[in-house]
């Protein structure tokens, strides 16, 4: 339980704006698969700290919605894949031919989109997409001025 107070502590004061995704940990924790990981990972209660802190230290926490495709869009070139199973933790884009890790693919894109939001103030939202929902929100907004941020996924 330490580390899930001093990382939250830690990456708020290192930086001014976070960006996390807002996933459904209730819906996740019922894949028998991904239970217990998600539930060991604790995500509610991070981005609960995380929050917590952010009003606290005056940053910046920008949650981008569950439905941004950040897993499937190329950080390269911006094509969305059609889909992509969770078992398939590489893969390359069909457009650009970039090659990417899943998880660092996502970050980058989390990261990208939470800027945005930081600096345009508006909903970011692929627009191939759907849902309206596919977007992202700042949290608190208590000083503009973003040195430095770091994505979370």
């Amino acid at each position: 339980m330490t580390i899930l107070i001093s990382a939250p502590t830690q990456l708020i004061r290192e930086n001014q704006t976070i960006v996390v995704e807002d996933l459904a940990v209730k819906n996740m924790v019922k894949n028998h698969k991904l239970a217990r990981a998600i539930s060991d990972a604790n995500w509610g209660e991070l981005v609960r700290q995380l929050e917590y802190k952010a009003e606290w230290y005056g940053r910046q926490l920008i949650k981008i919605d569950r439905y941004f495709p950040s897993s499937k869009r190329c950080s390269n070139c911006g094509h969305i894949v059609e889909k992509l199973p969770l078992n398939i933790r590489e893969w390359d884009c069909p457009e650009c031919a970039t090659h990417h890790d899943r998880d660092i693919n996502a970050s980058i894109n989390i990261l990208a989109a939470g800027l945005a939001v930081s600096v345009c103030g508006a909903t970011v939202r692929p627009s191939e997409s759907k849902s309206r929902k596919a977007g992202a929100k700042k949290q608190k907004a208590p000083n503009s001025d973003a040195r430095e941020s770091r994505a979370v996924s």
